[in-house]
């Protein structure tokens, strides 16, 4: 499964026209074991994701919530078991790209994809009251 958008995914968020705050579902399912020795996949995950944090608050977002789901009430129980759950806010589209392109951010998602045997990113704009 992929860990890394596709180019046609990420040039879709980049020429959004969608200003304004996007929060970032993601769905986590850890290695058993992590890629070049780092331990379990979910102490390579925290490797990234204590040094993603700061990147996330230094361009003014935060982590709004993060755990384990429990249980699926609706839907494939085969194909929805994840590990993790997180949600991201960024002020804009253009701070989360700012993030991932910048080379510490690269060096931290090594750690990333080390952890992860799958995930879904997905996001998010606030509904129109």
């Amino acid at each position: 499964m992929a860990i890394t958008p596709n180019d046609d995914q990420f040039a879709a968020l980049a020429s959004s026209e969608q200003e304004g705050e996007v929060v970032m579902l993601n769905l986590l399912r850890y290695k058993h074991e992590a890629s070049g020795g780092e331990g379990s996949g979910e102490e390579a995950y925290r490797q990234y994701g204590n040094r993603a944090v700061k990147m996330v608050e230094e361009r003014g977002g935060q982590i709004l919530w993060m755990g384990k789901p429990d249980q699926v009430l609706i839907g494939d129980e085969s194909a929805n078991h994840w590990d993790a759950v997180a949600l991201v806010s960024y002020p804009s589209r253009k701070a989360f790209i700012d993030m991932v392109t910048q080379p510490d951010y690269e060096k931290a998602h090594e750690h990333r994809e080390s952890g992860l045997s799958d995930t879904v990113l997905i996001a998010m704009t606030p509904r129109d009251e």
